[in-house]
């Protein structure tokens, strides 16, 4: 018997800071939405929103 495996779509990612002395590596099925939410700074105190 063959199982079927649903994969789901996903993304991964990675942004900088201005001077490019600082990477973040994200995964997201979202990828649009999820960046909104990096530029958005929707917590304060995330790794992005530190770093800009």
């Amino acid at each position: 018997m063959t199982e079927t495996i649903k994969m789901k779509p996903g993304f991964i990612y990675i942004l900088t800071n201005k001077n490019n002395t600082t990477l973040y590596v994200g995964v997201s099925a979202t990828l649009v939405k999820r960046i909104q939410q990096h530029k958005e700074k929707i917590d304060k105190k995330s790794f992005t929103a530190r770093y800009n």
